[in-house]
């Protein structure tokens, strides 16, 4: 579930807001991370431990799992890492678009000067003041170096897209390990049936209706999900601490590190390779950081100091405890969490266990909608089909496509390990594997974005990195034990991201070495048989500055384009979201009666498209507003070389500030009005739409503008073509090998596969024209 919130990190917010956030993020945000204590005793004592009658190793277990929880989610993640927001924003693409700010390192291909000029671009990235002369020439330098070798630039995008591989894996694994161990409190009461036969189809059923239930979104039910943590969490600390009053009053003792000392060296390799159940405490800690956007860093703070972690350290405390006085129980640890929930209460707990499974599992499906939405905005996604399930929440996505691919590698891994040993080791290395890429930009962002000293970025890496490597290397020794799956699966996923980029980068490569020059454009004229027809001729393409040569293409087999024409291109920049107000940049293509435009409408990596209506709507007023607010006797004709400093910024339709368009029968305000009566469309009985523009308090607009805004006026009546590229790239001859399978099967079958730009996706067949064209890369 995700929740829309001005995430602005100056902002004062009052204490009612904050804890109003701080209380919805408990549904959101730390779902899985409460639901750790099912499955961690479980983990770290399957198999590799040698039981004793003495109590260090379940000492020296929670021991582990205190530590860890004190230094990552709460050192690391509340105090440092929170504070590198992006704007409000967190998550692995959050730490990216802060580097690919501070250094030109982005993997976005079409990046222009006219985008550092946003607000979003310039705002204040951190809190700390970084006047030091020496820490800013150190970041100079290691921004020179990453600029200067391209292969760092690609290391930097590889690393990111593990993380978010990783991540996706997660998405896979959690809701299997979460469900499965919640039910697994059934074999308490059907003990004389395998407990297999019980728990396998239950946590498939439940599985089957989670992700079935996905396209109806979380607003429904989602005042549901703070309560249920809420509860859960309030039931495993009050359990917790009956079982540490009743069992074992002094097992605090075991918070010292000294035990961490003894466990590892009683239990020796057994005992480190316990570690990568132990890790799994930390499962739902990057959530912190990912979810940052729809809550605010104190919120996050104050929910997870003062209510998470003390009510997960009485759990563990009350596990352990119970644990260190049944050591008959210790030759069995397949029951790990339910044995210490006392008998009267267990099934009131295995429901609110299930119940806060199904919700952690709901934020990791969700959240992993949500990045993958990220990655196609930046390019590294192919297209998906992208649902807003709310009209009021802008996070709340759903991608079809994704759902299922996740619901059938869920139920796959459920049936295939059923288990929580091998589910487990497999979600164990992906979260690790997330927070070691985490750890890796985090120390990258210390220098380039803080500007302090790279002493801080060694500690910071040095310290975090060791804890973090060696559980890292605790999980990959269980590869065969069901850590190939997070491997595999982002091996795949990894493949399908760089081919993707891959090829989209080479498709724009080839439009950006054949570009026709505007002097070519300028000089067709009716003399070669030129014809202009009536309306808007919409031409879409990547480039930001010259001639598309598909455009070419067009006019050389079919002489016409329609009286206004407009080269638009939508991309995407390394920051959130943009402004309505800073959305679109306009120029002009040669001079004013060619009636040749230039628009470039940027979005952020968190920004949602508008529907076509809408958006033909901003994109005519965004021109006309250029047109008015033009001042006369600028330079007209444009050459290719200067033609990015000529664009001009004008806010969206919806910042309502400018021109607005008009389509109803009478208005309000300043209407220039087009002169054109009712007119039939073809044979149909259907009446045109009266176009007007509705023009703010204004000093008197001159003639030129009055007659190139009824010219637009016209164009819009007679209406709109799309005129879409349809390119099937292949590679040239002489390529390698690999190229050849990358480009001829790979990147052609996602091609193929992937959907039509958002923007084109609503617009009528007949309303579009699609200009097929063969590049060779």
């Amino acid at each position: 579930m995700d929740l829309e919130s001005n995430n602005n990190p100056f902002k004062k917010e009052s204490w009612k807001t904050v804890l109003t956030l701080a209380y919805q993020s408990l549904g959101v945000v730390y779902g899985d991370l409460s639901t750790s204590p099912l499955y961690v005793y479980k983990s770290a004592f399957a198999e590799d431990i040698q039981h004793s009658e003495t109590n260090e190793e379940i000492y020296g277990v929670l021991s582990f799992v205190f530590w860890t929880l004190t230094l990552i989610p709460l050192l690391k993640y509340v105090f440092i890492v929170l504070r590198a927001d992006d704007n409000g924003e967190g998550g692995t693409f959050a730490l990216y678009s802060l580097l690919c700010r501070h250094a030109r390192v982005s993997s976005l291909h079409n990046c222009q000067l006219a985008d550092e000029e946003l607000s979003a671009y310039k705002k204040k990235d951190d809190f700390v003041s970084f006047d030091d002369d020496k820490n800013a020439t150190t970041s100079s330098s290691l921004k020179y170096t990453l600029e200067k070798h391209k292969f760092l630039h690609k290391v930097l995008l590889v690393l990111a897209l593990i993380g978010t591989c990783m991540v996706i894996g997660d998405g896979v694994l959690t809701p299997a390990l979460s469900v499965f161990s919640a039910v697994s409190g059934l074999e308490l009461s059907t003990y004389k049936v395998h407990h297999q036969y019980i728990e396998v189809p239950v946590a498939c059923t439940i599985l089957i209706l989670l992700f079935a239930l996905q396209h109806y979104g979380t607003h429904r039910v989602g005042f549901l999900f703070a309560p249920i943590v809420i509860t859960w969490l309030l039931c495993i600390s009050t359990i917790g601490l009956y079982n540490i009053v009743i069992w074992n009053p002094h097992v605090y003792k075991a918070l010292s590190p000294y035990y961490m000392y003894k466990f590892l060296k009683k239990t020796q390799r057994g005992g480190w390779m316990s570690l990568g159940g132990i890790l799994l405490c930390m499962t739902g800690s990057e959530a912190m950081f990912a979810d940052l956007g729809h809550f605010s860093q104190t919120s996050i703070k104050i929910a997870f100091s003062f209510f998470v972690y003390p009510c997960l350290i009485l759990a563990y405390m009350g596990q352990a405890a119970y644990l260190s006085m049944h050591h008959s129980l210790q030759t069995d640890y397949r029951i790990g969490f339910y044995v210490s929930v006392p008998e009267r209460i267990r099934w009131p707990v295995l429901g609110i266990a299930i119940l806060a499974a199904v919700v952690g599992s709901q934020a990791v499906i969700t959240g992993t909608f949500s990045i993958i939405k990220q990655c196609s905005a930046l390019g590294c996604f192919p297209r998906v089909r992208i649902i807003h399930t709310s009209s009021k929440r802008h996070g709340q996505i759903y991608i079809p496509e994704i759902n299922w691919i996740l619901m059938v590698l869920c139920l796959a891994v459920t049936i295939g390990f059923r288990d929580t040993k091998h589910l487990g080791n497999a979600s164990g290395l992906a979260v690790i594997t997330v927070m070691l890429v985490t750890t890796c930009l985090m120390s990258l962002v210390i220098v380039l974005c803080w500007r302090k000293s790279v002493f801080f970025a060694i500690v910071f890496i040095f310290f975090f990195g060791t804890i973090e490597a060696l559980y890292f290397s605790a999980s990959l020794i269980k590869f065969l034990e069901g850590a190939w799956v997070p491997v595999a699966l982002s091996f795949i996923f990894l493949i399908i991201m760089y081919v993707w980029h891959y090829g989209t980068t080479k498709k724009y490569e080839y439009d950006v070495q054949n570009k026709v020059p505007i002097n070519w454009l300028l000089d067709l004229s009716p003399n070669l048989g030129m014809v202009r027809v009536r309306g808007i001729g919409l031409i879409q393409t990547e480039l930001v500055s010259g001639i598309p040569a598909i455009f070419s293409h067009f006019v050389t087999n079919l002489p016409a384009f329609h009286q206004v024409l407009v080269f638009l291109c939508i991309k995407s920049v390394p920051v959130p979201h943009v402004k309505s107000e800073e959305r679109f940049l306009i120029g002009r293509i040669g001079p004013k009666e060619y009636h040749i435009y230039r628009c470039i409408a940027r979005y952020g990596y968190r920004d949602n498209h508008k529907d076509e209506f809408e958006f033909e709507k901003d994109l005519v007023c965004s021109i006309a507003e250029f047109i008015r607010s033009e001042k006369p006797g600028e330079k007209e004709d444009v050459q290719a070389s200067d033609e990015e400093e000529n664009l001009t910024v004008v806010g969206s339709f919806s910042s309502n500030r400018g021109v607005r368009l008009s389509e109803d029968e009478a208005d309000s305000g300043e209407i220039v009005s087009s002169t054109s009566e009712l007119q039939k469309v073809n044979s149909l009985d259907k009446p045109r739409k009266r176009v007007r523009f509705v023009v703010p308090e204004t000093p008197q607009i001159n003639n030129e503008a009055q007659e190139e805004l009824h010219e637009l006026m016209e164009a819009r009546e007679s209406g709109m073509v799309f005129i879409l590229g349809h390119s099937y790239v292949r590679a040239k001859s002489g390529s390698s090998l690999i190229k050849k399978i990358a480009i001829n099967y790979g990147y052609d079958f996602l091609r193929r596969n992937s959907r039509a730009p958002s923007y084109a996706i609503s617009v009528p067949h007949a309303s579009t024209l699609e200009v097929g064209m063969v590049y060779h890369v």
